[in-house]
């Protein structure tokens, strides 16, 4: 993503941690039934850690377990984040619907980059996160990289407040 004001804007560690922590449910919207697929492994693994995984593909009934709906607009439940494994062109769209269900957080993959739906998601409310993996995020923030010190923001083997 060009610029540094946009990484700010969109890649804040504040927001990713926040939504970490109080997310329950996460839409992901282009998750594939392939286990090969990116999208496969990061609704695995997030399921693993607690969150409940809602699959959204028009092209299949069921993937990781739970059943899929073809859009954000079929879910009954309430969202908290809508991760997104679609082109760009597609994200307005899928924007527009992850403010018309009231989700809170709209994720934008690695390399899924659209300014236009991210100002989409705002001007209803949501928080923005993209070009950024959850699953990575995840495990930066929350998992074992966490606790190989890679979060910490201290170089040496000293965490903070212990020097």
């Amino acid at each position: 993503m060009a610029g540094s004001d946009a990484s700010e804007r969109f890649q804040n560690p504040a927001v990713i941690l926040t939504a970490l922590h109080t997310a329950k449910t996460i839409a992901i919207v282009g998750l594939s039934p392939n286990e090969l697929r990116g999208s496969n492994f990061v609704g695995f693994y997030m399921q693993r850690h607690g969150y409940e995984v809602i699959p959204v593909n028009p092209r299949a009934s069921e993937i990781l377990g739970m059943t899929c709906y073809p859009s954000l607009a079929d879910i009954t439940k309430p969202i908290d984040i809508v991760n997104v494994f679609r082109a760009a062109d597609a994200v307005p769209e899928i924007a527009e619907q992850a403010v018309a269900i009231g989700a809170k957080l709209l994720w934008l993959q690695f390399g899924v980059v659209s300014i236009e739906g991210a100002q989409i998601a705002q001007r209803g409310g949501l928080d923005v996160v993209m070009d950024r993996c959850l699953k990575v995020e995840h495990a930066r923030f929350l998992g074992r990289m966490h606790w190989l010190g890679f979060s910490t923001g201290v170089i040496d083997s000293r965490r903070r407040g212990l020097q």
